[in-house]
């Protein structure tokens, strides 16, 4: 699929990736950028970070198939062309703008922007994708990213969160090492700027895009955006960036002061230097907590009660009477489905 007939090449030029942490204030910019005239996008598509994990480039820990065996096979394979991987990168790319070209095809843009966090894991392999695509690096400070991501998913429980994804020790060092060496079609932005100079965070990006500035999209509730994975509360609360938000996690760490332990903890593996970029270091990092933050407000929702049942129902599931039941009933459902 091409778009009025554009080449594969052409079409990655009007491809624009935000990468970021989660929790990172990539569903505002993605907002923002959605609401000009030149940009369309939806929330966080994930097509990449599965297609990067094939089996030439990388494979998953287990897959209902060998996956191992399936990787040998396919490097086996793609040695064996003269071409070497360009062949199998030139196949994985009209893959993806297939679907991509669709999406510009459909959105009527100039651009089409996608801001899956997990694309930041996989940068090697998406850069050498689309290596002449537009690079837009967020970063926010680590406190921030991870109170939000312990409050907003686990409702405030550290060490489930860390257990379940250390989101800091596995993207701080991947954006970074991307941001030490940035080509012509990379840009950094960091949230606070974003949020507290709009303006000017705006008026980068549009002249790194070569762009119109429109000042009007920092009002993003203007232009309506398909809902989808990302964040599905702090962006809807407003019509334009605010800046209470940067020090919103000074209340969540004075709350939960434990937590400071599990954040150094996944900064372990975590230089100064990759720190710099995320607009701290360790001398600085606790600064932050001199300053007054009152707690996060939400208006009750479907979301929100959805969510707390979730995570009260998940708590401790191997050792609770609901969890024998569930994992019973996953049993005659795989019986059920098998034939």
């Amino acid at each position: 699929m091409t778009v009025d007939g554009e080449s594969q090449q052409e079409i990655q030029e009007r491809l624009i990736f935000v990468l970021s942490a989660p929790r990172s204030g990539s569903t505002l910019l993605m907002r923002i950028l959605n609401a000009t005239s030149e940009i369309a996008s939806r929330s966080e598509p994930h097509l990449l970070p599965p297609l990067a994990h094939l089996g030439y480039w990388d494979c998953v820990d287990s897959a209902p198939y060998d996956q191992l065996q399936a990787q040998d096979a396919m490097r086996d394979w793609v040695s064996s062309f003269e071409e070497g991987d360009t062949v199998y990168f030139d196949a994985c790319r009209a893959y993806a703008n297939t679907l991509y070209g669709q999406m510009l095809a459909q959105g009527g843009s100039s651009f089409f922007l996608d801001k899956t966090p997990a694309n930041s894991l996989v940068l090697p392999f998406l850069k050498k994708l689309y290596p002449k695509a537009y690079y837009i690096v967020l970063t926010r400070h680590p406190a921030a990213i991870f109170a939000s991501y312990v409050d907003s998913f686990f409702d405030g429980d550290d060490r489930a969160a860390s257990s379940f994804n250390p989101i800091l020790s596995r993207y701080i060092p991947a954006l970074a090492n991307f941001l030490a060496d940035p080509a012509e079609n990379v840009v950094h932005i960091q949230y606070e700027d974003l949020v507290q100079q709009p303006q000017e965070s705006l008026r980068t990006i549009s002249s790194f895009l070569q762009i119109p500035f429109q000042e009007q999209a920092l009002e993003y509730t203007r232009s309506s955006v398909e809902k989808g994975l990302g964040d599905p509360l702090g962006v809807e609360q407003h019509n334009r960036p605010v800046v209470d938000s940067v020090y919103r996690w000074v209340h969540f760490f004075k709350q939960h002061p434990q937590a400071q332990a599990r954040l150094e903890e996944q900064l372990k593996s975590v230089s100064d230097e990759q720190l710099a970029y995320f607009g701290t270091s360790f001398n600085t990092l606790w600064d932050g907590l001199s300053h007054e933050s009152a707690a996060k407000k939400r208006k009750t929702n479907r979301f929100l009660l959805e969510r707390k049942i979730l995570i009260a129902l998940r708590k401790d599931i191997h050792r609770r009477p609901h969890g024998a039941w569930v994992r019973s009933f996953r049993r005659m459902c795989d019986v059920l489905l098998r034939g």
